[in-house]
């Protein structure tokens, strides 16, 4: 890794895995109902924020991501290195960690909480997809600059979650309150729960 960022326009650059990236955002919308994207459309916009939250938030998607999808035009892969071999396989994660997340989601019920798939393993997989995919990118660029966007991509959703579960604790109660019990905020093991 360099203190000075790269600059250079080549074919080889990270633009193609944000590409990739964005063209796995439309995958899901192939493979569920128009009634279930309708349903997690209204799910997803409903959750209260204060104006900090909202604020926080916005940024990482008016801020960060414009930032780095600009970033990534200019910014070499590092082509036959550890670098890109350790970066790949995080990225690919994050791809998947992109569509199941939408996917369960989607074939939950809408008065229920979705607790299926990703979401056993981590509460906020859509969110820890994000950081994946800057951490992957910035590992195969060897960028630090992208690890410190990946950095402020997690904090600021470490800020902005709690509304979240805020939220679902209201809207299901005791239920969510068990799934938070046994599920990590971001990533690992599930607790088994004794009933």
């Amino acid at each position: 890794m360099s203190l000075v960022p790269a600059f250079e326009i080549g074919i080889w650059n990270a633009w193609i895995l944000q590409v990739l990236f964005f063209l796995t955002l439309s995958i899901p919308d192939f493979l569920i109902s128009k009634e279930a994207k309708e349903r997690t459309k209204r799910a997803t916009q409903s959750v209260p924020l204060t104006k900090t939250e909202k604020m926080l938030a916005l940024s990482t998607h008016a801020v960060i991501t414009p930032l780095t999808v600009l970033y990534s035009i200019f910014l070499p892969l590092k082509i036959g290195t550890v670098w890109l071999y350790v970066g790949l396989p995080i990225f690919a994660l994050a791809l998947v960690m992109t569509v199941m997340p939408r996917i369960n989601f989607a074939t939950t019920p809408l008065d229920e909480p979705v607790t299926k798939g990703v979401y056993r393993i981590s509460r906020h997989p859509i969110y820890l997809s994000g950081f994946l995919l800057y951490v992957g990118i910035g590992i195969a660029c060897a960028s630090w600059v992208l690890l410190l966007f990946a950095a402020a991509w997690i904090v600021l959703w470490h800020i902005v979650v709690p509304a979240e579960e805020r939220f679902c604790l209201e809207k299901y109660g005791d239920f969510y309150r068990e799934y938070m019990n046994r599920t990590p905020r971001w990533i690992g093991i599930p607790k088994s729960v004794e009933k």
